[in-house]
């Protein structure tokens, strides 16, 4: 569609006869994401009334929520490979216009602060000490105790931008680094807490990011989870998947919203969550 027929089509949402709107909103939501922008000039820009200015901002949030819904579909089908692509999509449900590359970047500008500290042949506790100096103490990143169950900790760019966010955020910009730097950091999934490990070979301990990476080992959490009266299970200790991270990422969004009461959209990221779950195409 032209842009002429586009704001011709955008104009019959003002229509007083219901089929007719209706009809509209259908041909609008046929026509996918290549309209948003279109959508969103028309919003700026006429002189639409309180409910048509109001329906326009729905019908932009359904298109983009579908394009959100196929880039995670996309990702789950190639194999969960690239978690901070994982982390941009779900980011891109607030924030639609989030820029990947953006990003990128500002995770090699970490990783150069990084490197510029760090030796190949330094015992890996001192590997996580260096990264450690940088992370809190050059980089300042903390952990969000006054905000624990806010929506932004569950968001990439919102904890880039303010460097506060919960144990599995932090673990996973700090994840990343490390592993830019070849260094065998992955993710654990431990009831109530996301925690990070450094195993190669013989060599494992654990990494609590938030809590300053602090370094603490097997038997430790073999007393968080008799603390816990849960019964012990391999997983508590092993690495998990990029796909394991992303699904708590989306339990922990799911809570947020939750607690703000935003039913809306705890449906939404429910349903994002569902395509995690899907069996694998053959």
């Amino acid at each position: 569609m032209t842009e002429q027929e586009i704001k011709a089509l955008v104009s019959l949402l003002d229509d007083d006869d219901k089929e007719v709107s209706r009809l509209v909103e259908r041909e609008i939501r046929q026509q996918g994401g290549k309209i948003i922008p279109f959508l969103e000039n028309e919003w700026e820009s006429a002189g639409f009334s309180p409910d048509v200015q109001r329906k326009i901002e729905e019908l932009i949030h359904e298109l983009q929520y579908v394009l959100t819904l196929e880039r995670l579909t996309n990702w789950y089908n190639g194999g969960a490979v690239d978690l901070l692509e994982g982390l941009w999509i779900v980011a891109t449900y607030q924030y639609p216009d989030l820029s990947l590359e953006k990003i990128r970047a500002d995770f090699e500008q970490f990783y150069y602060e990084t490197w510029l500290e760090f030796k190949t042949d330094m015992h890996p506790i001192d590997q996580i000490r260096a990264l450690n100096h940088v992370f809190f103490s050059k980089l300042k990143f903390g952990s969000n105790t006054k905000n624990f169950h806010s929506a932004g900790n569950s968001m990439i760019n919102v904890v880039l931008e303010t460097k506060k966010g919960n144990p599995i955020s932090l673990c996973c910009i700090y994840m990343i680094i490390a592993q830019r730097l070849n260094m065998p950091v992955y993710g654990v999934n431990l009831p109530n807490l996301f925690v990070l490990t450094y195993k190669q070979d013989s060599i494992q301990f654990y990494i609590n990011v938030f809590n300053k990476g602090l370094v603490f080992m097997r038997s430790d959490i073999d007393h968080y989870i008799a603390q816990l009266n849960l019964k012990s299970n391999e997983t508590f200790y092993q690495p998990c998947s990029n796909l394991d991270i992303l699904k708590r990422v989306l339990r922990n969004l799911t809570l947020a919203f939750e607690k703000t009461g935003d039913t809306d959209k705890v449906n939404e990221i429910e349903k994002m969550a569902l395509i995690l779950n899907e069996p694998l195409p053959e």
